[in-house]
């Protein structure tokens, strides 16, 4: 069996999970939409929406540092290693609250390692935060269609075996992207599922994000405001794109299509 009968090509908003969503769907014509919700995508809006660069990368990877160096920017650390000469880490909360920085190199398994790889189309990340901002950029170009699809990858995270672990908040960030495009947009099934799934829990979002495992994992370590930030839905107009390697504020003016 080919690659082709998992592509959904009669849909134009499409919905796949992990990185071998972009690999099997993506196309030059098409918006590829990474939802990490806790926490890589929450990270990269509100740093995009400060002014910062933000560069994808492999985690773990050993030449992180020489990536920064190469590209003038600052490598993140992890949420316990931040102190007052390296604040940045994947953390929201911290993004939030420490100085802006131009560059900044933000290196995670999951949305990340996503973005990192993908070499063909428009790439784009969201979040709770920015889902209706990101629909209407992808609407305002003309994605959405079957020559032009959308499509929305919930990242997911990962079993200690390495192998993928689907995420109710990455399911929930997905729909809400989904709901928020035009009706007359062609869902594939997988697309309407996600889409079913944030409208059942969009009444207590707050809730599930929370006691959900991932937020359960955030929380009990002691990030439960990184959790809080999440779960606040289009409090953020950024829409980071990925321009030459880096995610940057898109042009948010309507195109032609």
């Amino acid at each position: 069996m080919t690659a082709t009968v998992f592509a959904q090509h009669d849909a134009g908003v499409r919905f796949e999970w992990g990185l071998a969503g972009p690999v099997t769907l993506s196309g030059p014509a098409a918006a590829v939409v990474i939802v990490d919700v806790l926490s890589f995508t929450t990270a990269v809006t509100v740093a995009v929406g400060r002014g910062t660069v933000i560069y994808p990368h492999l985690w773990p990877s050993p030449d992180t540092e020489s990536f920064a160096r190469a590209h003038q920017a600052v490598c993140a650390v992890r949420r316990r290693a931040v102190d007052a000469d390296h604040p940045w880490s994947l953390s929201p909360a911290h993004l939030l609250c420490a100085p802006a920085i131009d560059r900044l190199v933000l290196a995670s398994p999951n949305g990340s390692a996503i973005a990192a790889q993908i070499t063909a189309g428009a790439v784009v990340v969201a979040c709770l935060r920015n889902a209706t901002a990101v629909a209407r950029w992808l609407s305002d170009r003309g994605f959405g269609r079957s020559d032009r699809p959308a499509i929305i990858i919930a990242a997911g995270e990962r079993w200690p075996s390495g192998e993928l672990r689907p995420a109710l908040e990455d399911l929930l960030g997905a729909g809400a992207v989904i709901a928020a495009l035009p009706p007359e947009l062609r869902r594939s099934p997988e697309a309407t599922s996600a889409e079913a799934a944030w409208h059942a829990h969009r009444s207590h979002l707050a809730h599930a994000i929370q006691s959900c495992s991932s937020g359960q994992e955030l929380i009990d370590a002691g990030y439960a405001t990184d959790v809080d930030l999440a779960s606040d839905p289009d409090t953020d107009q950024a829409v980071p794109l990925l321009t030459d390697g880096a995610f940057r504020q898109a042009n948010l003016t309507p195109q032609p299509t």
